[in-house]
């Protein structure tokens, strides 16, 4: 067992978070890389719990990392909400650290090592397939199998997407520059078909468009959610496999920032009871702190920890390096 999974599995006590309250004439502009119809209720109850006033400018995480970093110091952003740890880390030299007692709240595997950025919730990476198309004996247990000629034509992913550029700067730690480069190739190749996100590769497999997709986990719950006919179903790949992570959606505070108190009270809600609550059991991502009710939410937290291959989620930061890759293949 790595050394990453056994911090994970043995982090059992965090800091309860505490919210300070500051003057409501305050203003708050925050950079998301989060969905609008994810984040902006949440963002709505920080402003009505502080009345503190907040303006979101909303884009693609990958988008929103590369302006921060274009905009440098005269950024009017004063937090950056990410979902996923490769962009936070591309802007990783831009944000103050955060305050000990917010930090405190979260595992070390779930946190910058420099205390610049802390996870909000974790998502698993996961595979979905058609359980009406595909036999138990088709299911890969690898996601280097993908490229395998029994799945030609038969796979759905979303290379756009921001979770599958963070998973692909982790195959990148995982595997190597030219491994990950051959395999991407191989996935072309064998006829790989693309999408513009998860949630487009879930209704693809119900069309019978596809058979399989690589998407993160809490798709499929919400549209279970909403029909629990639909489909569709998931699993993981084999203990180890690269296929598999474990990954931070989280935020940092600009060190440009002209509202530092007021942003770390927005990180630190992020990290509260009601916001993890929200994200948890209204959304089905991963709680983060001490007595999150990550119930019901599969694969199961634990599993999908047993399962992650060893890696320091500040290892994927090298987002250019991935978006470059991704260009010289074509798929950008």
């Amino acid at each position: 067992m790595s050394k990453t999974t056994r911090s994970l599995i043995a982090a059992a006590a965090f800091a309860a978070v505490s919210l300070p309250t500051l003057a409501s004439a305050q203003e708050l502009t925050i950079y998301s890389g989060r969905g609008e119809a994810f984040a902006q209720p949440i963002i709505d109850r920080f402003a009505e719990a502080t009345g503190i006033e907040v303006e979101v400018r909303y884009g693609g995480t990958a988008e929103m990392a590369v302006l921060i970093t274009e905009e440098g110091e005269q950024s009017p952003a004063d937090v950056f909400w990410a979902q996923d740890p490769g962009a936070l880390g591309a802007v990783g030299e831009l944000f103050e650290p955060l305050p000990e007692e917010v930090l405190a709240n979260v595992p070390e595997t779930l946190r910058d090592d420099e205390g610049r950025w802390v996870a909000a919730s974790a998502r698993a990476r996961t595979f979905v397939y058609s359980p009406e198309r595909v036999e138990e004996g088709e299911l890969p247990t690898s996601i280097t199998d993908l490229t395998g000629e029994e799945y030609r034509g038969r796979v759905g992913w979303a290379p756009t997407n921001g979770s599958f550029q963070a998973h692909l700067t982790a195959l990148r730690v995982l595997l190597g520059e030219d491994e990950t480069k051959a395999w991407l190739e191989a996935m072309i190749a064998n006829d790989t078909q693309v999408y513009s996100n998860n949630a487009s590769q879930l209704q693809a497999i119900a069309d019978g468009e596809v058979d399989f997709g690589l998407v993160n986990h809490y798709y499929l719950l919400r549209q279970k959610a909403a029909d629990a006919a639909f489909p569709v179903e998931q699993s993981i790949f084999a203990n180890g496999d690269a296929g598999n992570l474990l990954m931070a959606a989280g935020a940092g505070v600009l060190a440009s920032s002209d509202n530092k108190e007021a942003a770390e009270e927005f990180v630190a809600f992020l990290l509260s009871e009601e916001a993890q609550t929200y994200f948890a059991q209204d959304n089905q991502e991963y709680g983060v702190i001490e007595g999150a009710d990550n119930a019901g939410i599969e694969p199961n937290i634990e599993d999908v920890i047993l399962a992650s291959p060893p890696l320091d989620l500040n290892d994927i930061d090298d987002l250019e390096g991935t978006l470059n890759l991704l260009r010289e293949v074509g798929l950008l």
